[in-house]
């Protein structure tokens, strides 16, 4: 099976700080996060619950 990686929203066109997450590998339990600027290195994985307090919290920060 192949993965699909999304790019986060925040991830520009211009370079700079850019992740990735495969929705489809986190039904497992586990969130996989990589660099979208060298996709040839490992990815790191998160626990679901864990992934959904980092991303609640940014939003939570944005305010």
């Amino acid at each position: 099976m192949s993965t699909t990686w999304l790019k986060s929203s925040y991830s520009g066109g211009q370079g700079g700080n850019c992740v990735e997450w495969a929705p489809q590998l986190a039904a497992s339990g586990n969130v996989p996060v990589r660099d979208s600027k060298d996709t040839s290195r490992a990815s790191l994985s998160f626990p679901t619950a864990a992934w959904s307090a980092f991303v609640s919290g940014l939003k939570h920060a944005e305010r």
